[in-house]
């Protein structure tokens, strides 16, 4: 074993030498007529176990120590491929758009250029599990020929011959047989060709199946070959120890119920949900956000993105579109079920707006080329970030631009009002929120959604409405839409969901509007007074209220507007909102939290006003008795934290998991 190691070292290390290795990746684009997902997205996008296959496919490349990789694409599909993938940082890869078919062998002769002395490697975009580069390599040398033709192996009988898988290698000598120009095709064209000037061509059988598909049948069966071949699918995954579960990956953050029966080998997804009774037969990839309801089969099937499977179904050997709904108590048997697409007024202007942007990027890339050449290394291997960065700063400079003078207003604000001064924290604490969840937030892909511009339109009819009637309120809510709006879409619904909670956290940097402070401030006031009249007369104390004035004793306090305990209720949902978002709690108990606020704010501006009370009687001096009355509210604040604590810990208490060995006793009575 490490002698055949060594030779395959030694042999790619060799060859590495002699020629450059530049590998061509056929994408293609969208068929149209033969597959109905394939109509609807390109093969190159279709998911395997979270990623898209032509990312797997490029990251198994850079492994492989592979520098140059050229993507060919058709039909519009280059940008929306680059887009919809992250990039391998070690590779240098070039995407080029086919305006018109050229022809598999005239890929070669386009990604070639001015090389003649290189060792070319076609593969299709759509390969589930390619096979190794040494392995490519050795057979291209055994034959000895200038192009060599890779086989799926085929039946163990020996009585089906293996089919081709798309791979081909050959030598920089082909390109004298390939026109200058036009379409020409590897089967159809350079093999005849070749054989008719005496050359050779040579047949390799690899030694598994490469999992190339063109349709959800081919798919399918590349989906199981990679499933029983792989030891780990995703090294983001854990193996699952259940008994009932052999060789089934799943993610931290996806939910199946105890009842639920899974059989190996499987993959589940991110925040992907099974219900009880549901059964999952192998092979199946159950991707992000899937929802497998009661008593549903789902057996040798995938199912992409968000699709939601109703109760009591039965799938076997069927591909489920993104966001795709299955109503409860359907059997389909072999077939791809697809998302109904309703095609209306605003998806035609979109899809149109993407034709000509596909467009515009297909004809500024001769230019973009020729600046890539003139940029030092670091550049250009770092393009796909700087962009970002530049993309992400023009944003960024727009909106400020736009809504300055609505931050300044917003500054002015917590400036002067104390009521609303806890909101200048909002924006930092925000920040950190995010920096807290950045792992989880990387890992989303980036997939601009069309449906942000309708939210940012209407972002900004809120913001025309506030300008027009002069309502403050809604110009500034407009800030927090707008947020909203461009997350949507410049990184896709996953993120967008991902952050919803933060950017709703968000809003409470804003005052609240005039009336509803109006129309709570008197409330709160009377509250206040009241309850520290009450707490004061429990204590003892011979007290008197006249309106919302305290006598007690000697002394007089005045209760005034600003003491109502707004201040402290805007103040108290920040923190419980912050400490909501920081927590790994269950939802019932972050919503006890922020239900919580209101009572406790209430409640420390009670005790607040009733140690001011009896402060008053004591201490006497104007400077004095401000200090005290200033500085008070800043005190509760522990307070009010060390209630939310002690809320936590309550709700601990409350919740404690049963034993292993109660959980064994309520099983058995449970059976008796």
């Amino acid at each position: 074993m490490p002698e055949a190691m060594a030779r395959d070292t030694k042999l790619n290390n060799r060859m590495s030498h002699e020629h450059t290795i530049k590998i061509v990746v056929l994408a293609g684009g969208r068929d149209f007529g033969r597959c109905p997902l394939a109509s609807q997205l390109p093969t190159a996008l279709w998911p395997v176990a979270g990623k898209p296959v032509l990312e797997r496919l490029l990251t198994f490349l850079a492994s492989q120590e592979i520098k140059q990789v050229t993507v060919f694409a058709a039909g519009g599909t280059s940008l929306s491929l680059q887009q919809s993938i992250h990039i391998d940082s070690r590779l240098n890869v070039k995407f080029l758009e086919e305006s018109l078919p050229v022809g598999t062998a005239g890929c070669i002769r386009d990604a070639a250029g001015d090389e003649t002395d290189a060792l070319f490697l076609v593969v299709p975009a759509a390969i589930i599990s390619p096979p190794r580069i040494e392995i490519l390599l050795e057979a291209h040398r055994k034959g000895g020929c200038d192009l060599t033709v890779m086989l799926n192996p085929g039946r163990k009988d020996g009585q089906h011959p293996g089919e081709a898988c798309g791979i081909y290698a050959c030598n920089a000598a082909i390109l004298e047989h390939i026109p200058k120009d036009g379409y020409f095709d590897i089967k159809e064209g350079l093999i005849p060709e070749m054989l008719r000037r005496g050359k050779s061509v040579y047949a390799a059988v690899l030694p598994h199946n490469a999992g190339n598909f063109r349709d959800w049948q081919e798919y399918l069966r590349g989906i199981a070959s990679f499933l029983e071949t792989n030891t780990k699918p995703d090294p983001d995954l854990k193996l699952s120890a259940h008994p009932d579960r052999r060789a089934v990956w799943t993610a931290a953050s996806s939910k199946i119920d105890k009842g639920a029966r899974i059989f190996g080998p499987t993959v589940i997804m991110d925040n992907a949900a099974i219900s009880n009774g549901a059964v999952i037969i192998d092979p199946t990839i159950l991707e992000n956000n899937v929802t497998i309801r009661e008593n549903t089969v789902v057996a040798g099937s995938v199912i992409w993105d968000g699709a939601k499977i109703g109760p009591d179904c039965e799938l076997q050997r069927c591909v489920v579109d993104r966001g795709a709904t299955v109503r409860g108590g359907t059997t389909v048997q072999e077939n791809a079920i697809l998302r109904q697409r309703r095609r209306g007024g605003l998806e035609s202007a979109a899809r149109f707006a993407k034709a000509q942007s596909d467009r515009l990027q297909h004809a500024m890339q001769p230019h973009l080329d020729k600046l890539n050449e003139r940029l030092p290394d670091w550049a250009v291997s770092n393009k796909k970030n700087i962009l970002t960065i530049i993309a992400g700063v023009l944003v960024l400079s727009a909106f400020l631009w736009s809504y300055w003078p609505g931050i300044v207003d917003l500054w002015e604000i917590w400036q002067r009002n104390d009521e609303y001064s806890s909101g200048l924290l909002v924006p930092f604490l925000t920040i950190y929120i995010l920096w807290s969840r950045r792992q989880d937030i990387t890992k989303c892909p980036v997939r601009p959604c069309v449906w942000g511009v309708p939210a940012l339109i209407g972002a900004q009819a809120v913001r025309l409405f506030g300008l027009f009637f002069m309502y403050s309120s809604a110009e500034r809510l407009s800030i927090a839409l707008s947020i909203a709006a461009l997350v949507l879409l410049l990184f896709g619904p996953r993120l967008f969901r991902k952050v919803a909670t933060v950017i709703l956290f968000l809003c409470l940097m804003l005052p609240w509007p005039n009336r509803v402070q109006a129309a709570v401030a008197l409330p709160l006031q009377r509250w206040a007074t009241s309850s520290a009249v009450f707490c004061l007369e429990t204590m003892g104390y011979e007290v008197m209220k006249e309106g919302n004035i305290i006598h007690i004793g000697q002394s007089s306090v005045a209760v005034a507007e600003a003491c109502n305990g707004l201040r402290m209720v805007t103040a108290f949902f920040v923190i419980s909102g912050l400490v909501v978002l920081l927590v790994k709690r269950p939802l019932w108990e972050k919503l006890v939290i922020l239900a919580s606020s209101l009572p406790i704010a209430l409640l420390c501006n009670t005790i607040r006003l009733t140690i001011t009370a009896l402060a008053f009687t004591v201490i006497s001096g104007e400077q004095w008795e401000k200090i005290f009355h200033d500085f008070g509210g800043y005190a509760m604040m522990p307070l009010a934290l060390a209630a939310i604590v002690g809320e936590l810990w309550i709700m601990t208490k409350l919740t404690i998991a049963p034993t292993r060995q109660e959980s064994i006793i309520v099983t058995r009575q449970k059976a008796d």
